[in-house]
This record gives structure tokens, C-alpha cells and sequence, in this order.
């Protein structure tokens, strides 16, 4: 019997393969090709120019540790800005705060967005029927750009440091999401795998702070298909720091239901591996 399998070059020397049991979706937008396929592994995966995006399997890690970690550390997160992030994870994990008074979800592409109700409605059920989400559909640098003082948590949800998300890692992309927060907002971003990409994120490191970031931490967490198996995140912040003001017993107060993130996991989080800390000059 014949198999099919994906495999992501996720460097030149390494790749993680998945078997495949159907394509079910394929297409081109302006920006990338957008396909959705079914594994037995990990169910139905969406991928962006033959990468993994996101799998139905273990999209609650890296969806919770975008969101919850910064929404735990602010005292009072009532507007939410995500860029990118058009399968709708994040929105998702943003409106299980009840205090929050709107989330905007910026994609680029609107292939992505379509794409993720269709085939992934797991993931992107908020984007629909919540009338604190509004999908604008434009590209997330100009749209920060014109935002001052607009927003309490700003989620970068990139794809990799590729194609139409290159600017969304550099500092004058930086420097307006400082201009997009209030006097007490938190930017967090996802940084890539510390283990493969460590001088990249280095350079993250450098260009938050010459964006006015007083506060910069880097935290880690283990999602399998991404490139090592360990990914990490970055939360910039105005005036919180996310273990000295974390707010440890909100989950629990307003009812809200993780499968990975914890009040432990948040503290956890933070501690980084020697090698990383090291390699950001940090240890």
C-alpha cells in the first residue's frame, strides 16, 4: 500500500515528517501558498508555503503561551491588538477573559483567515458570532503604525521571519508597537526556536530595547512540530514585569480553562535553559 507523507525542511539538515491521509485543501493567495492537509499524527495541519503553521493536535500550546503569559501580567487587559495569527488561536484565547472589551485580529491574508474557518473551526470559532472581534484584513505593520495609544496587550502572531512577515521583526516595527500601547501595555511576540535560532533572536533582543522597552523577557515552551520541538516567546513590556506582577490566581477566579498553561507553567516559563541565556548575553 502506498504512503503519502509531508516533510517540512524546517533547516537545511533537518526535517519533521508527518504521514498524510488527505490533501484537503490547496490554493495560492497574493502572499503564499495556503494548504490544509489531514495526518494521522496530528490531524489536520495547516501549512503556509509548505511550513507548518499550526496542527489541531497541539495548537493549544502555542496558543495559550501567546496569550495567556501577558494576559496574567497585565492588571487590567481590556483592548487586544493581534497581528497575524489569521487561524484565530489567539483571538480565540484572548476572549476567554470576560474584562476584555475588544480584540482586532490584522492578517495580511484573508485566504488564511477564510481558510482556518473552513477547515480549522477549533481554532478559529472566535472569529465569528463574538462581537468583541473585528478581522481586519490589511498589513499589520501600517496598520500599528496608526494606532497611538490604542491598545493594553499587543500579540505578534508572525509566521517565520520570511516573505510578507520579514518587517514584523525589526525595530522600526518595534517602535510603533510602543507607540500602539498605552503607558502600561505589553508586546509579546513569538521569537522561534531557541535552539536553532539563538543569534536571531539575539538581534530580537537588541532591537525591543532600542525601541524603548524597559522590561524585555524571553520565555519558553514545548510545541513538537515546530522547528526543535522547543519554542520560545518574548514579552516587552512597558511597566509590568511578568513574574513580579504576575497575577497567579486570575485563571482560576474568572474560570478559565487551559490545557497547558498553568499559574506554575507561567513562572516556569521564564526560567531560561543556560545555553539560551547565555546566547542572548543575558546568563
Amino acid at each position: 500500500m502506498t504512503e503519502l507523507w509531508f516533510t517540512e525542511k524546517q533547516t537545511p539538515h533537518l526535517g519533521l515528517s508527518l504521514r498524510v491521509t488527505k490533501t484537503l485543501f490547496t490554493d495560492a493567495s497574493p502572499y503564499q501558498t495556503v494548504e490544509v492537509i489531514d495526518t494521522h499524527e496530528f490531524g489536520r495541519v495547516l501549512l503556509l508555503d509548505g511550513v507548518i503553521m499550526t496542527t489541531i493536535r497541539d495548537e493549544f500550546i502555542y496558543h495559550e503561551m501567546i496569550v495567556h503569559p501577558a494576559m496574567n501580567t497585565h492588571p487590567s487587559p481590556r483592548d487586544i491588538l493581534v497581528i497575524g495569527g489569521g487561524d484565530g488561536g489567539a483571538v480565540r484565547e484572548a476572549v476567554k477573559y470576560p474584562d476584555v472589551r475588544s480584540v482586532e485580529l490584522c492578517e495580511i491574508d484573508e485566504m488564511v483567515v477564510e481558510t482556518s474557518k473552513r477547515f480549522l473551526p477549533e481554532i478559529a470559532c472566535a472569529l465569528t458570532g463574538e462581537p468583541r472581534v473585528r478581522v481586519v484584513i490589511q498589513d499589520g505593520i501600517r496598520y500599528v503604525a496608526e494606532r497611538k495609544g490604542a491598545y493594553d496587550v499587543l500579540i505578534v502572531d508572525s509566521t517565520d521571519p520570511i516573505g510578507p512577515a520579514v518587517g514584523l521583526f525589526g525595530t522600526d516595527f518595534y517602535c510603533s508597537c510602543h507607540q500602539a500601547l498605552r503607558d502600561d501595555g505589553i508586546l509579546v511576540a513569538q521569537t522561534e526556536s531557541p535552539f536553532l535560532h539563538s543569534d536571531f533572536i539575539a538581534g530580537i533582543l537588541k532591537g525591543l530595547r532600542d525601541a524603548g522597552f524597559p522590561i524585555v523577557k524571553f520565555y519558553t515552551g514545548n510545541v513538537p512540530t515546530y522547528p526543535g520541538g522547543v519554542w520560545c516567546w518574548v514579552m516587552a513590556s512597558k511597566r509590568h514585569d511578568p513574574l513580579t506582577d504576575h497575577q497567579a490566581g486570575r485563571l482560576e477566579v474568572l474560570g478559565i480553562r487551559t490545557r497547558y498553561y498553568t499559574p506554575d507553567i507561567h513562572r516556569a516559563a521564564f526560567a531560561l535553559p543556560r545555553y539560551f541565556s547565555e546566547a542572548l548575553g543575558m546568563a
